[in-house]
């Protein structure tokens, strides 16, 4: 995985170990690092006295002095990870957002357009409106996948594949295949396949298996019942019983205000923080 743009989403909070060891990890394969700081800006606090029409409007007066000091906490650390990045001699640069969470997909996506792949760290996950708005800028509004858990500078032996034939899926599978080819075996997971031919065909799963065995992948194909279980659960534990490094799936291959409402696997997955994921749209 040599001369790929990684995007790396952190915050103030972020261990200088993570950043160092994804800097290194980009020198290492000659790969370039795009460090996105987002820092969390309070939403401007207007206050209304009096009523219509001789009403008006007022803001804090300290709020100048609240600004300058999240300006201050960002800046210094942009120049802590700047020197981190140089220190590593590795190709990378930082950016710096400081904005409400609403905001945030719209810094997010823009960086992601122009690179091979996101990671967003765990300490985001502090924050879940902002991790929610950066994992939306990332799957909604980019062409790339999206990295969760383990750190950027992680390899994958064992790679299992959430597969259904959806155009999520396959996606993914195409945002992952760097992974897959340095791979040592893959396992594709069919669950509860429909062998249909409109469906999953009459074989499911063998199709995506061909085609990355001309990758020169090591791969194997298992159709598995879910029982009723939720099936984010369901591709945990099947993961887990084949010692995977990383799972790889599709996300929101269903309506996205379903599953927001009603939960769903991709959400399922999001929130767990114990397997590292890979996630296309």
């Amino acid at each position: 995985m040599h001369r790929r743009t990684i995007l790396f989403v952190l915050n103030t909070d972020t261990p200088d170990a993570q950043i160092s060891q994804a800097a290194e990890a980009a020198a290492r394969d000659e790969s370039h690092l795009v460090c996105l700081l987002l820092g969390q800006a309070s939403a401007l606090p207007v206050y209304a006295y009096g009523g219509s029409p001789y009403g008006g409007m007022t803001i804090p007066d300290n709020w100048n002095e609240t600004i300058v000091a999240a300006q201050n906490v960002q800046k210094a650390r942009v120049d802590a990870i700047e020197a981190l990045l140089a220190k590593s001699n590795t190709s990378g640069d930082i950016q710096s957002a400081l904005c409400v969470a609403t905001d945030v997909k719209h810094h997010v996506s823009r960086l992601a357009r122009v690179s091979d792949e996101a990671f967003l760290d765990a300490s985001l996950r502090d924050t879940p409106d902002v991790m929610r708005e950066a994992v939306a800028g990332v799957l909604f509004h980019s062409p790339i996948g999206l990295r969760l858990n383990g750190s950027v500078a992680q390899k994958a032996a064992r790679v299992f594949v959430a597969w259904n034939s959806s155009e999520a899926a396959a996606t993914a599978v195409h945002a992952a295949l760097p992974y897959l080819k340095e791979a040592d075996e893959i396992v594709i997971g069919c669950f509860d396949p429909v062998m249909t031919p409109v469906q999953d065909g009459q074989d499911p799963g063998v199709d995506v298996a061909k085609w990355l065995s001309h990758h020169g992948c090591n791969v194997t194909v298992s159709q598995y019942p879910s029982g009723g279980r939720e099936l984010g659960a369901s591709i945990q534990e099947r993961a887990a019983e084949t010692g995977a490094d990383l799972i790889v799936m599709g996300a929101y291959g269903h309506a996205r205000m379903i599953q927001t409402v009603l939960g769903g696997t991709t959400r399922t997955m999001i929130e767990q923080a114990d397997v590292p994921l890979l996630l296309a749209h």
